[in-house]
């Protein structure tokens, strides 16, 4: 390591930190790696850590027994892979931040005769579409009730038509489809829905004039759903009516720490207002942060909040820290969105009292996690498999086939002690066997990390042969990440389910596990199992019903089961059956039966 110490370049670019294990550590990034990596060590009287990292940097530096480094053309260069590569491989040493939403936004596309009120999470194109938002809760509740209030043109489709429609004769539409309306009328209709955005009181109060009109009407389910949207609009964090002179909008970024955890705080200032905010919880903080941590933290969140994809609506972005790395941050987000962005640290003023209003509302949030009880499930699974961190996001994989037809592989996830059904995931696959069917749905998921981050354990429904598998997909990979396997336990050759005592056997990388029936432990790994067990049969099960019909037609059509499994024995599914050409079918099955299977798809098309 002290060879690699002498030569490194003098260059931006990324460094890697490795253990005698070949696990990654940590990732960073540096305008010189040569200065930066040399840095972290004390050459005399021998090669140590240096004395001024915080502990837990550290403790990391102890544990280096490999350096490797990427160079890039620059500085900013470096800190995407360096986002990018945290992202995808999980180093042990950096802080992982979970939260990698894109938030909505309100949008409406002024250069339209009759515009309407739409959601989008992308940047719509358009020289005159304006923007309102982010709003981490609450979009779609806004939205409906701004047209459940404001008669704007209901849907796309309406414009389009030449004759007024049912929203026409329940008021909800001014049918300019028919001209019952002038533009000019439109545009004060336009004014009073973005009225709404701006003023959320204003909308509260005519939805509970609303709510209270339709009770006293007997229209109780009406009256229900606003009284649901009112809720979720009141969940809308307006954290302060904190008001500046100027009419700004400002994106502002704070980071506080207590003992044992760490929060990011983001408020949405539009026109001098706080309009909305979001805030993410970093856990599992044991040790001291240094600057350099806090700094990654920023940067993280800033990119990851701030795609390509999504609207810049903000003049500038507020930090309660400084950031050594300002000026690359600029440069990424104005070559993102093709203007000029700039970053700011307040020490004084209006500005600096905003950032005050963040590390309150930090601070406020830190106390209240701390004051809320917490399961001891996830700090007692870590205990367990002798994890770093609690595993607070866990992904679980199970597979289902009948006799190798409607092979499908099915992913649930478990987040923060719930289920994340927005993130469960199917799978139709081609793999004949378990084996290659796992492998087969494992990797299609390595492959999304740079999309969606990997969670903090993989759960495998299957022994210890398809954990190893997962487990070397992920080294190959360079992931850090965990796998448990839960198999049933064999009697006489078959399962031992029976109710109340089933003796699930745990694989982890240290061995079996054979807890009892009744521990707690085990019944929660048994419960993501059989979550990812139900959620792979319900799709197995429509997967069959398509082809069971597909079959049925085929046999109509003189294709008769055993030509049938011979054709899915050489093409694997139906979609590749269809996709075939002529000759190929016919090295399969006659001429005749060819042009009928080809017949066949041609008319269901």
């Amino acid at each position: 390591m002290l060879t690699t110490l002498k030569n490194l370049p003098d260059k931006p670019g990324v460094y890697q930190y490795f253990d005698k294990d070949r696990k990654l550590l940590y990732v960073g990034k540096a305008k010189s790696l040569k200065k930066r990596v040399k840095s972290y060590f004390r050459f005399t009287p021998e090669l140590a850590p240096a004395q001024k990292l915080s502990p837990r940097i550290y403790n990391m530096v102890s544990q280096i027994a490999h350096i490797e480094t990427i160079v890039t053309n620059s500085e900013s260069d470096a800190l995407l892979l360096e986002n990018s590569l945290i992202k995808q491989l999980r180093p042990k040493y950096n802080i992982l931040l979970r939260d990698d939403k894109t938030y909505p936004y309100l949008y409406i596309d002024l250069s339209e005769p009759f515009a309407r009120l739409e959601l989008t999470r992308k940047v719509v194109k358009g020289n005159k579409v304006k923007y309102f938002g982010p709003f981490p809760n609450g979009s779609k509740a806004i939205l409906s009730s701004i047209y459940e209030l404001v008669p704007l043109v209901q849907k796309k489709s309406c414009i389009k038509g030449k004759k007024a429609c049912l929203f026409h004769q329940i008021k909800r539409c001014m049918a300019p489809c028919e001209g019952k309306i002038s533009q000019k009328e439109y545009s004060k209709l336009i004014d009073e829905a973005i009225g709404y955005i701006h003023n959320k009181k204003a909308l509260l109060t005519e939805l509970e004039k609303r709510m209270e009109k339709y009770a006293e009407q007997l229209r109780f389910e009406e009256a229900a759903q606003i009284r649901d949207r009112i809720e979720a609009i009141k969940k809308i964090e307006e954290v302060s009516t904190t008001d500046i002179a100027k009419l700004e909008d400002l994106d502002i970024f704070t980071v506080a720490f207590d003992e044992t955890r760490g929060v990011v705080v983001r408020l949405f200032m539009r026109e001098g207002k706080i309009v909305s905010s979001s805030h993410t919880y970093i856990e599992e903080i044991e040790e001291q942060i240094g600057e350099e941590e806090i700094e990654a933290i920023y940067r993280r969140t800033i990119l990851e909040f701030y795609t390509a994809e999504t609207p810049f609506t903000a003049r500038s972005i507020l930090t309660a820290h400084s950031l050594s790395d300002r000026d690359e941050l600029e440069s990424i987000l104005s070559e993102r969105f093709g203007k000029r962005i700039h970053l700011h640290h307040p020490k004084r003023g209006e500005k600096k009292r905003l950032i005050d209003l963040g590390l309150q509302n930090a601070t406020e949030l830190l106390r209240q996690k701390r004051s809320k009880p917490q399961s001891d499930i996830l700090e007692r699974i870590k205990s367990l498999l002798n994890l770093t961190s609690k595993p607070t996001r866990v992904e679980v994989y199970d597979n289902s086939h009948l006799m190798g037809t409607a092979t499908v592989g099915a992913m649930v996830v478990y987040d923060n002690e719930k289920w994340d059904k927005a993130s469960y995931r199917h799978y139709n696959l081609n793999a004949k066997d378990e084996y290659h069917q796992m492998q087969e749905m494992l990797t299609r998921r390595i492959e999304s990390f740079s999309e969606t981050p990997p969670p903090d354990l993989w759960v495998i429904d299957g022994g210890e042969t398809l954990r190893v598998l997962a487990e070397n997909l992920l080294k190959n990979a360079g992931v850090n990440l965990p796998v448990v396997g839960v198999a049933k336990e064999k009697i006489d050759a078959k399962a031992h389910r029976a109710k109340g005592s089933a003796k699930d056997i745990l694989y982890t990388e240290d061995g079996e596990l054979r807890l009892q029936p009744t521990d707690t432990r085990l019944q929660w790994f048994q419960r993501l199992r059989d979550e990812a067990h139900r959620f792979a049969i319900s799709f197995h099960k429509k997967q069959r019903l398509k082809k069971d019909k597909t079959i049925s037609l085929l046999e109509v059509n003189g294709i008769g089961p055993a030509k049938v499994k011979r054709l899915l024995d050489f093409f694997g599914t139906f979609e590749e059956i269809k996709k075939a050409d002529f000759e190929t079918l016919c090295s399969v099955v006659s001429s005749k039966d060819a042009k009928a299977i080809k017949d066949f798809f041609n008319n269901k098309k």
